[in-house]
């Protein structure tokens, strides 16, 4: 199995497990210590593997995007009319931001350092 390939698995199960981790969350479950730090692990998994510098930008917009959206929380006003559905979409929120924020510190450390080498 080849490191891109490996960075394939650990994206694919970084969401599924941040999709699982909304719906136990919805149904009244606790996420478990070990969600956090798992999700640490594949989000350095996928920043050292799978994206291509061409692909950096586009991905670190994207992780802004999902890390400000992060910050509002907002969705958990959603609960007053749809209960539980604000607590999982928050919940995967949150479980995402775990994963994708150690893969964009490094593809941001990867950009300062290819600017920083082409001068």
């Amino acid at each position: 199995m080849n490191t891109e390939s490996i960075g394939r698995w650990a994206f694919i199960a970084g969401v599924i497990i941040a999709i699982l981790a909304g719906i136990a969350s919805a149904v009244g479950g606790a996420m478990g210590g070990w969600v956090p730090l798992v999700m640490l692990i594949l989000g350095v998994i996928v920043g050292l593997t799978t994206i291509t510098e061409k692909e950096t930008t586009p991905f670190l917009v994207a992780a802004i995007a999902l890390l400000v959206a992060n910050g509002g929380r907002g969705f958990l006003l959603v609960d007053s009319v749809l209960p539980g559905v604000g607590t999982a979409i928050d919940t995967i929120l949150v479980t995402l931001a775990a994963f994708v924020a150690p893969a964009a510190i490094i593809m941001a450390v990867k950009a300062i350092y290819n600017i920083g080498r082409t001068r």
